[in-house]
Order: C-alpha cells, then structure tokens, then sequence
C-alpha cells in the first residue's frame, strides 16, 4: 500500500513569470549586500498584506508552537534556565509562557523559545538545510507583547522571519560543513525582530551584521549522544538574534559586509550562494503529526499501518528502505542503535520505528527510561537493516519516502508511505490542529481558546495571546 497525498499545482507555488519578477528583486548583487537585501524584502513584506494561505499557515504554526511548548513547560532544562534566568529585567520585559513571570525580551526568548523546541514536536522545513520555522515566534511574540504591538505586525515580522530563514535554508547546506541549523536562525530572528522594531535600514542591517558575526554553531550538537542542548540550542539562537536587534536600535554598529567580506560568512562558513526571496517558503512548512525528527514522521505512519497487519511476536527481519539524508542523521551513528537519552530516542528511526511497531504511534511518554531500556525494543532494533534508494533521493525533500518491510514466519508484510500527515501536501486543519492541542493539553476548553485567540489575532493586541496562555492551568 503506497501512501501518497500530491497536489500538484499547489496555491502555495508562484507562476514562472512571478519568480523571475521577484527574483531579481531580492537577489543580491554588486550594488546590495545580503543585509541590504533581507531590510529591501522585510519592508516589502511591511507595505504589503499577507495573503490568506500564509496567514492561516502561520496561525496554525503559532498555535502549535503553543501547544507543543505547554508540553514541555516543566522539562529539565525548562527548569535549568528559569532557575538561571530568573529573576531578570530591562528595558523591555516579556512574560514566559504559561505563567506571571516576566523576564528581559532576550532571556523570555531563551526559556521560551527552549519550551517551544525541546519536544521536537513543532513545524519543519526541509531543503538542503533543515529548519524549525516556529523557533523564531518566542522573540517576536515576546518583542510585541512588551512593546504593545498588533497581532497583524506579529504575523508580519513571522513572514519575514520564515522566508529568510527557508531561503537561506535552499542557499546553502551548514551541516556538510559541520555547523548547525541554529546559524541560519540567529540571521532570521533577527531580521523579524528588526522587521518588527520598525528599524531603518541603517539599523537593520547592523541588526543582521550582529547577529551573522558572532553566532555560528557548531553541527556536533546532533552527532552521536544528542545532549539536553539539541532542545536548547534554538532558543540561544533566537535570544542572540533579538539581542542582535536590540543592540541596533540603540545605534550599535556591528561587522560590514558581514556575509561578503574578506573574513565573512560567504568565506567562513557557507561558500558563496546566491538568495532568493522571490518564492514562497511559508507554504512549503509542515507541522509535526508525532514528536519526532520529521524525517521519521513517514516511518511511524509504515509503522502503525504494518502493525494492523500482523502481530508483534514474530517478527524475524525488518527492512526499511529510504533516502540518504535520513540514514545519515538518524541512523549512521553507533548511539542510534542504543539511545540513552530523549534527544538521541526522537532522532533514532530503528528506535521509533520498532517503538511504534510495538507500543503504537509515539507520544511524549515515549521516551521515559523504561522504553529507552525495553528488551523488546532493543531486540526489535537488532533484526533492522537499513538502505538508501536512489529514487527516494531523487524525490526528497518535495516528498519524504520510506517502505517497511517485515518478514514474519514465512509471511512478507510492506507498506510504503511517501508524504505523512501534515506536510504541505497533506496539511493540517484546524481540526487536525485541535486534535493535536487535546493530545498535549487535555483540557478542550484551553485548546478552544488558543485556537480562537490565535485565528483572530490579526483583530487585537499580540498580549491578548499572552493573556490567554497564562489562564492555562489556572
């Protein structure tokens, strides 16, 4: 059975004529800078209304970055960087979520945007670069909220945060060089937050000079035994990026040609590429259907499918067929194959596949000491192989492949699934999103009303979203 939700000629593509106009508007050249071009594109998004598509995209993102953060709202290192945080102050105090406290903007925007990333439960692009687009909603929903702003400047500063992100993302890889996804997010933050300063574009692009020049992570945060800092790491980067367009609105000036210079980013870490915001990155995102890595989304679904067909007990041999990128960031490493810890579990698909398998589709009790020691997990994990194909490769990331198959007393049981729910080929619906906010929170009357203050958020005051999140609990 083949799993696949197409739509081709999706409302989220632009005509061929549409991204050649834009592209070269938005491509650097001699006479711009990369930063000058980010400041041209944030003030276009600023004159300019957001479609529909992309508003109701990046209200259903907010909301679930909501939900998914409420869930890990009493992690461990939630807890480490309140008790490390806390109290703080400044000129600008955001509140944390879920609670009275309040914090400088930088310091809500570690804790919250560490809520909001650790369950690796929140939205995703993928190209040649990954990204979790809704790591960049902390800083800028803690900016307008101490700064009484709207909701409609939020979602605003969102579009141009996610766009510059995702473009950056289809630039250039940071991983084959060994730095992280996070670099990508500090310039990203940054520029939102500048967008939703109001800052002229000497300031902006300080803004983005700042945050390029001193945030470069390193990629060893996901290799081997991922650490409580793979759930944190995002949430520095944004707290650095804000910090960065802080700094220059109080007239910090910060590194020139910050991507082009003779010791810049071009030279240092990417190479040089070339940026297009011409094309419409926030309709390409995707919301997470389980918590884990979301290349593994399309596994559980194989998973759970297989396992209606055929009991547990007997399986003899597992095959799973997919693409490269997936083998070598979740299974290549030793670790993989014996996760000790939660970080290491969501990134290991022989770990969530045979979870799946066994116990049904993972939720955020799935990676508790007695499944990361379960016999019957590890025995499972032990009869997998693992392969790429080449015309999995050739169709990721548009799609994202996998085909299980299990050998079981003589009998042979496959399924192959190419898009989960959730991609942008198969999106969410409020409903779905509901569903979702119930899984986390159990209380529907919570869920009801960060959906509703979330799809009006355009109509009222960004601190109304604050508001409603602090009832929670309550």
């Amino acid at each position: 059975m083949t799993t696949n939700h197409s739509h081709p000629g999706s409302q989220h593509d632009l005509s061929a004529e549409g991204r050649h106009r834009l592209s070269r508007r938005y491509i650097p050249d001699k006479m711009r800078t990369v930063a000058q071009v980010l400041y041209g594109y944030s003030e276009d998004v600023g004159r300019g209304g957001l479609s529909f598509s992309d508003s109701d995209t990046l209200k259903k993102a907010l909301a679930d970055s909501i939900f998914v953060a409420y869930g890990a709202r009493d992690a461990i290192p939630v807890k480490i960087a309140k008790r490390t945080l806390l109290p703080s102050g400044g000129r600008d105090k955001s509140r944390i979520y879920f609670s009275a406290d309040t914090a400088s903007s930088a310091d809500a925007s570690f804790i919250n945007g560490t809520m909001t990333r650790y369950l690796d439960y929140n939205d995703t692009f993928l190209s040649i670069e990954d990204a979790h687009p809704s790591d960049n909603i902390p800083p800028l929903l803690g900016t307008a909220d101490a700064r009484g702003l709207r909701g409609k400047d939020l979602l605003k500063a969102m579009k141009v945060a996610y766009e510059i992100q995702c473009a950056l993302c289809d630039a250039a890889s940071l991983r084959d060089r060994g730095w992280d996804q996070v670099t990508y997010l500090a310039i990203s933050s940054a520029a939102g937050a500048a967008s939703l300063l109001g800052l002229d574009e000497t300031r902006f692009v300080n803004a983005i000079n700042l945050a390029v020049s001193n945030n470069i992570s390193l990629r060893q945060t996901r290799v081997g035994e991922l650490s409580m800092w793979k759930g944190c790491t995002a949430g520095d980067a944004t707290r650095n990026g804000l910090f960065a367009a802080l700094l220059a609105e109080g007239g910090l000036t910060g590194p020139s040609a910050v991507f082009e210079g003779e010791m810049g980013f071009f030279n240092q870490v990417t190479g040089k590429f070339s940026l297009d915001l011409g094309r419409n990155r926030v309709g390409r995102t995707m919301i997470k259907e389980y918590p884990v890595e979301y290349r593994v989304n399309s596994a559980v679904e194989a998973a759970l499918a297989l396992r209606k067909l055929t009991g547990m007990n007997n399986i003899k041999k597992v095959a799973v067929d997919t693409f490269s990128s997936a083998l070598r960031i979740l299974v290549k490493d030793p670790e993989k194959l014996r996760p000790k810890t939660k970080e290491t579990a969501d990134h290991s698909m022989p770990y969530i596949i045979a979870y799946s398998l066994l116990y049904g589709a993972p939720d955020l009790n799935a990676y508790g000491r007695r499944y990361l020691g379960d016999r019957r997990i590890l025995d499972l994990m032990g009869k997998m192989s693992f392969s790429a194909q080449a015309r999995y490769d050739r169709i990721y990331p548009d799609k994202v492949p996998v085909k299980i198959t299990l050998y079981s007393e003589g009998k042979r049981f496959e399924e192959e699934v190419l898009v989960p729910k959730g991609h942008y080929r198969d999106p969410f619906s409020w409903e779905d999103l509901k569903r979702k906010g119930m899984s986390i929170l159990n209380d529907e009357g919570a869920v009801d009303d960060i959906i509703d203050v979330v799809r009006n958020m355009d109509r009222m005051d960004a601190s109304e979203i604050l508001d409603v999140m602090a009832d929670v609990d309550s």
